[in-house]
């Protein structure tokens, strides 16, 4: 039987991620279950009396082209390992899809597996590029003007100037930033800012040490000195720094010799195509037809 979630059904929730996703920080599992994570977001397959396969769907305001969308993001799709090869999973995801269908326009998958998620009509629609820095790419300059610990306020100023040349991206608020914050703090991340001489705050950029590497998961630069300055700081750190941002921002020209890969990194599904094109003015038949229209390029980088 699935049900949407109830605050019974968290414990097993949570039991289920923890079997599911060994590969996953633990403490970022156990932050989002403490700050993110609603019952009202889960739908759950019970089976024994207890939680056998579950899905969270997490509401989100995506931004495009002007409009403002409601969006969700499908996350922690997931079976039993006892449980599996059952079809559970094509239930689960028919049940939340047919919830997506009646409230939204567009629904996001965070797909690992894209495979996974085809049959359900996702296409793979925004790409990150990883880059590996070593000392060697990045031009050596001082760190004056970097300081730790950003307040929430200085982080939204300077994400509301950078997100402005892009599309497709959720329109984040203050306590977006602060939530952020702290799943930083929890998973034994910091945060990284540049700030000018009139003491304006110029870029962001969040840091996890991993081994021998340092992985900037989200950078916000509103030029290439604030780049530069941020990727100096996170050399003091380690040796070899791996940098995520969106394909749309080449850094070939900075960084010629870097190494660099493109990576699948959000799905798409359109809901109700005749819909979008009453809205959009355009007939659209697809999801890709649907974000051909992009007036700029895509940037999304949330993974929730």
């Amino acid at each position: 039987m699935i049900i949407q979630a109830t605050e019974a059904h968290t414990a097993g929730m949570k039991e289920l991620w923890k079997k599911c996703f060994t590969q996953e920080d633990p403490r970022e599992n156990e932050f989002f279950f403490k700050a993110e994570y609603k019952p009202e977001y889960g739908y759950v397959l019970i089976e024994d009396s207890k939680v056998a396969a579950g899905v969270c769907r997490m509401p989100h305001a995506l931004m495009f082209n002007g409009r403002v969308l409601r969006t969700s993001m499908i996350v922690g799709v997931a079976t039993l390992p006892e449980y599996r090869n059952r079809g559970y999973m094509h239930q689960i995801m028919d049940t939340v899809l047919n919830a997506c269908e009646h409230s939204e326009l567009i629904t996001l998958v965070q797909a690992y597996d894209p495979s996974l998620y085809a049959p359900y009509g996702f296409e793979m629609i925004y790409k990150r590029s990883e880059y590996v820095l070593t000392r060697m790419d990045v031009k050596r300059i001082t760190n004056f003007g970097c300081a730790y610990e950003p307040t929430p306020i200085d982080m939204l100023k300077v994400y509301s100037a950078f997100i402005r040349r892009f599309n497709g991206f959720y329109a984040r608020d203050l306590n977006d930033f602060e939530v952020l914050r702290k799943e930083i703090i929890a998973r034994g991340g910091k945060v990284v800012a540049y700030y000018n001489g009139k003491n304006q705050i110029m870029g962001y950029a969040t840091m996890f040490k991993q081994g021998a590497y340092l992985k900037i998961e989200e950078c916000v630069y509103l030029d290439s000195m604030s780049l530069i300055k941020l990727l100096n700081a996170a050399l003091q750190e380690r040796a070899t720094v791996i940098l995520n941002v969106s394909q749309a921002e080449n850094l070939s020209v900075l960084f010629p010799n870097a190494g660099v890969k493109i990576i699948g990194s959000t799905m798409a599904r359109l809901n109700n195509p005749q819909l979008f094109s009453r809205l959009f003015r355009t007939p659209v038949h697809t999801i890709q037809d649907a974000y051909v229209l992009s007036a700029k390029p895509l940037n999304l980088n949330e993974t929730m």
